[in-house]
């Protein structure tokens, strides 16, 4: 009898993870570990609170009921002691205290990062060949975790005002007009300073897209998610209310369709991973059942801590550092962007009015992905990494862009910033030269 060993075959999800952007982006960032990076999208490490998180870590641990509650066990979604300082942090950020105070604990959930409830609720919502309306461009993780469940992603036409909710409710009816609009069960939108294209939704955009997303919702609840990693680093101009504070469902009892998350990974400590969610009633149980599966509650320590320096009041005067710290780097890279890329016919960049990233486009036949002669002449000759920008469309979008960069000023100091620009600048005037 032979004993030779059969083939292993990863499962279906273990496949359709299989070459990610993101792993394939921290694999280049490894291996042009000599490269100035403007990809990643990492925190700067001189704003992280280290001697904060220090101190109020000692204080807790130092309190003999405080330290064991802390060390313990808390609940799936985050114990309920430490909820109900999370939801007095969202009443302040919303302004709307009577509004707040009134979700239940039980709609407030407590995850390891946004990221974790965002694979959770596309688990929990999304069969094979269900359908999800993205902005185009958008963040390009949560594609892979699209795909990662079979979905059809379809994007939006997106402007400098952000999604636009004329064309989402053509898609829709286009959609609808395929008899297809059963399988439609999410519109992502990333409400402020979006990744990839620092993009926040305008003001009056806002209850418009959740008007055309209701309208649709017939049969079954069509969900907004909306994503505001970035709400709190926001630099110039009005800040904007959410989109959830438009859904009055929350308020009636009717149907509630916008699930927000938020994260602390970016305005305090990505190592901490908190991420925090407002879900809509009859979505509790099953992300609920799902987080169990996983890890029966987040880190309890990490929550505490977090909830520490918000009961405390000292998260609120790190936050106005970072963000001064976050609008000189942001100045940086613009001001080296007029310094070396002006001059370049065609290439054109936003001014983000917060978050961690700058877009920039280049003529059209220049393209910038991973097997683009750019992206070897940056990282092999001029040594400077940044984001293909068609990373950020659905990868079966035939016409998705493919000249567009996503910059970061996260990591670098200024004076890196304005290096990597200038290094950048060179590789784009070489390429543009060859042609």
């Amino acid at each position: 009898m032979s004993t030779t060993a059969s083939a292993f075959t990863p499962s279906v999800s273990a496949q359709r993870a299989d070459g990610q952007a993101i792993g394939y982006l921290m694999q280049q960032g490894i291996e042009n570990a000599d490269c100035l990076s403007l990809a990643a999208g990492f925190v700067d490490p001189e704003t992280l609170p280290t001697a904060l998180v220090d101190k109020t870590a000692s204080r807790l641990l130092s309190d003999s009921e405080t330290g064991k509650l802390a060390l313990q066990y808390g609940t799936t979604g985050g114990s309920d002691r430490v909820r109900a300082v999370f939801r007095d942090y969202l009443a302040r950020l919303e302004g709307d205290e009577d509004r707040v105070h009134n979700v239940p604990l039980d709609q407030i959930m407590l995850t390891t990062g946004s990221q974790q409830l965002l694979a959770l609720l596309t688990e929990a919502i999304f069969n094979e060949g269900d359908i999800c309306l993205v902005a185009a461009p958008t963040y390009f993780v949560y594609l892979g975790v699209l795909d990662g469940v079979g979905a059809q992603v379809i994007p939006v036409k997106t402007d400098d005002n952000g999604m636009c909710p004329d064309a989402l409710d053509a898609e829709l009816r286009r959609i609808d007009e395929l008899g297809q609009l059963h399988k439609v069960k999410l519109v992502y939108v990333v409400s402020y300073h979006d990744n990839p294209a620092g993009i926040s939704v305008s003001n009056d955009r806002r209850p418009k897209l959740l008007e055309v997303t209701k309208r649709w919702s017939q049969d079954h609840p069509i969900y907004l998610l909306e994503d505001a990693a970035y709400r709190e680093l926001h630099y110039d101009g009005e800040e904007l209310p959410s989109i959830w504070s438009f859904d009055t469902g929350y308020d009636s009892g009717d149907q509630q369709h916008v699930v927000l998350s938020q994260t602390f990974s970016k305005s305090f400590s990505p190592g901490l991973r908190v991420g925090l969610s407002v879900l809509p009633p009859e979505l509790v149980k099953p992300i609920s059942d799902l987080k169990g599966n996983q890890d029966f509650g987040s880190g309890h320590l990490s929550q505490n801590i977090v909830a520490e320096v918000l009961r405390t009041g000292e998260y609120w005067d790190h936050l106005a550092g970072l963000r001064t710290s976050y609008r000189a780097k942001r100045d940086a890279m613009v001001a080296a962007a007029e310094e070396f890329f002006s001059g370049i016919d065609g290439v054109t960049w936003r001014t983000p009015a917060g978050g961690l990233y700058v877009w920039m486009s280049l003529p059209e036949h220049i393209p910038t992905g991973f097997d683009s002669p750019l992206f070897a002449r940056a990282t092999e000759v001029d040594k400077v990494m940044y984001v293909p920008g068609e990373l950020c469309y659905p990868s079966g979008w035939e016409d998705r862009p493919r000249h567009q960069m996503r910059l970061s000023y996260g990591v670098l100091a200024a004076a890196g910033i304005r290096e990597g620009m200038r290094r950048l600048a060179s590789a784009v005037r070489a390429v543009i030269d060859s042609k």
